[in-house]
């Protein structure tokens, strides 16, 4: 009698949470799948063409469609998310720790506030800050960025440097060629301007040719100038970039979760949060065996006196 009833405790009662298991490992492998990711890039690539095309005088002609085109990205987007989010199982706020998550959400939901609607210039820099959401699927552009935010302090120390030189080089100009020549250096403000369109070294050859007949320092005021603005400076500039980059990637590749560590063709995090989901199921799966041995422990029913 206790086996029977055991028997049908197992079959009736699932055990809990094991249905939201295979809805999240289902959502997981929807969300990992190749194909999912690439049409949600596909989406996100056409998104600022159907921003493009309104910029034309044809709009008004397909603008529903271009309408009905909005609200399908918007859908995609919003499916997206909630796929992604059930796939965290039973730990959706997991899903906020990732900044690139977090991002995502602002972006998509800030497309529904009340206010952002029609042609709103709002709604048009929302739709285009979708684009950034590239940057997920690219791990090389994401690490350029990071490189770049990185590399912030030192180009500010940079910019300081360039600032003072240019400051001297120019104060410099303003004495040589102030008086003969103060279209280009008639002023601090016009010498710096000067300068910093030399930069390019498309002005060279003309401001030689043109100083050698005011001031016997002109070679000497420029090829200095060129050797420690544009040879020094920008390629104090460049290896701070790449330094920065080198650090960005080191960054990136520790914090990438390592690929296949049990050599059976799934990613090492998707292994971490399918045996976390198994041990989930069977915790529940010995609470309800050991819920079954409470019962058989408690002995079958007594019999009544006709079955005695």
């Amino acid at each position: 009698m206790s086996e029977q009833l055991v028997r049908h405790r197992r079959s009736a009662a699932p055990a809990p949470g094991s249905r939201l298991s295979r809805v999240a490992r289902w959502c997981a492998g929807i969300v990992e799948s190749r194909g999912f990711k690439m049409a949600i890039v596909v989406v996100i690539g056409v998104n600022p063409l159907v921003l493009g095309v309104e910029t034309y005088s044809l709009a008004g002609s397909v603008g529903p469609l271009l309408e009905a085109l909005e609200w399908f990205f918007r859908t995609v987007f919003v499916a997206e998310v909630v796929l992604r989010v059930l796939a965290y199982g039973r730990r959706p706020q997991d899903f906020f720790r990732q900044g690139w998550n977090v991002f995502d959400v602002v972006v998509i939901a800030a497309a529904f506030i009340p206010g952002l609607h029609g042609d709103s210039a709002a709604l048009r820099v929302v739709r285009v800050a979708r684009v950034a959401r590239l940057l997920r699927f690219w791990p090389a552009l994401r690490t350029i960025l990071a490189a770049l935010l990185r590399s912030l302090p030192s180009v500010g120390g940079f910019l300081a440097l360039a600032l003072v030189t240019l400051y001297v080089y120019g104060m410099a100009g303003w004495l040589i060629f102030g008086e003969v020549d103060p279209e280009e250096y008639g002023t601090i403000g016009r010498s710096v301007l000067t300068l910093f369109v030399l930069l390019s070294l498309n002005t060279l050859p003309d401001l030689i040719e043109q100083g050698m007949t005011l001031s016997p320092w002109t070679l000497v005021y420029y090829i200095s100038y060129v050797v420690i603005t544009v040879n020094l400076l920008l390629n104090i500039l460049i290896a701070v970039i790449v330094n920065a980059m080198e650090e960005a990637r080191r960054l990136e590749m520790a914090d990438r979760p390592a690929a296949d560590q049990g050599g059976d063709g799934v990613r090492g995090d998707i292994d971490r949060i399918m045996i976390s989901r198994r041990l989930d199921d069977l915790r529940a799966l010995v609470a309800e065996l050991e819920r079954d041995l409470r019962i058989d422990r408690a002995g079958p029913p007594k019999a009544g006196p006709r079955e005695r």
